[in-house]
């Protein structure tokens, strides 16, 4: 009796808030949203339905927690300010606005900022990849353009990893602006956007414009994998191939009388690279938002 006592004592103690949103992530990078249910929870945790409910009120709250947490550790916080044009604040600000203990996932930014490349041409984001050519640390000192550009993969590889997050994404960024996940991310891209000298009246036009494309191409991206058809993995290098090469003669198959353009780039299409051209859109954004800023 007394050992039965200290294993549910020790049962209790193993179980947490933490463990418990773990273990919904682990279900639905497994099995999508159908799999997150009360039953797997328990079954996977070996407990009952009311310890869960203990520690979270619902499912509702426990998916809304499994996103938080995957964005929490996709993109650093506090986002570090680089000081500049107009009312920019500073790094001081960054660091007065972070929570305490997270400041390490700083550097996170300066290793996705050299992964996107320095230069700002897109179409070598795929090679580049060397973390910490951008300002490694994820200080200061990085480019706004450099942490816009790491927030963003930073979303991109986190809902590539975790196929259902950019599904309740765009539902909190509709739904429920403002919930924890959707400040975070506007705060992300908000904070370089303005370092780069967007008048302030434009802030929250500009800032939307950006998220609204990172998510719209984030869940675009996901879907597609999750349509690939037969049981083949998506995510496989020779399904993704297989599939762009259909798409690719079905275009140069079209009357190019007809359809000039599309004839003309088949081939680009079929080689192009998905995270090289993700980051190519934001790399355009960026471009109008620098040349249409004020002299």
């Amino acid at each position: 009796m007394v050992m039965r006592t200290r294993q549910s004592q020790r049962r209790r103690q193993v179980l947490s808030r933490e463990r418990i949103v773990e273990t919904a992530i682990e279900l639905l990078d497994a099995g999508g949203e159908g799999a997150l249910t009360v039953r797997a929870l328990t079954e996977r945790l070996s407990t009952g339905a009311g310890a869960i409910y203990h520690h979270v009120g619902n499912m509702n709250e426990l998916g809304q927690a499994a996103t938080e947490t995957v964005i929490a550790d996709a993109l650093p916080w506090p986002v570090a300010s680089g000081g500049g044009a107009g009312e920019s604040g500073g790094a001081e600000e960054a660091g007065e606005t972070g929570g305490a203990g997270e400041t390490g996932k700083a550097g996170k930014v300066g290793e996705r900022a050299g992964k996107a490349g320095g230069s700002g041409r897109a179409g070598k984001a795929g090679e580049s990849g060397k973390a910490g050519e951008v300002g490694g640390s994820g200080g200061p000192r990085e480019r706004p353009e450099d942490r816009i550009r790491a927030v963003a993969l930073g979303l991109y590889d986190a809902a590539t990893e975790h196929s259902w997050l950019a599904s309740r994404l765009a539902a909190q960024l509709t739904r429920e602006p403002w919930g924890a996940v959707t400040p975070r991310i506007f705060e992300s891209m908000g904070r370089p956007l303005r370092d780069l000298g967007v008048p302030r009246g434009d802030w929250f036009t500009t800032t939307s414009t950006l998220v609204h494309y990172v998510l719209g191409a984030t869940s675009q991206n996901a879907q597609a994998a999750d349509d690939v058809p037969g049981d083949a993995p998506p995510d496989t290098e020779e399904v993704r191939a297989a599939f762009l090469d259909t798409a690719s003669r079905a275009w140069r198959d079209l009357d190019p009388e007809e359809y000039p353009f599309l004839h003309d780039i088949a081939d680009q299409m079929r080689a192009h690279e998905d995270r090289a051209q993700f980051l190519a859109g934001v790399d355009l954004i960026l471009a109008g938002v620098t040349a249409s800023r004020p002299r």
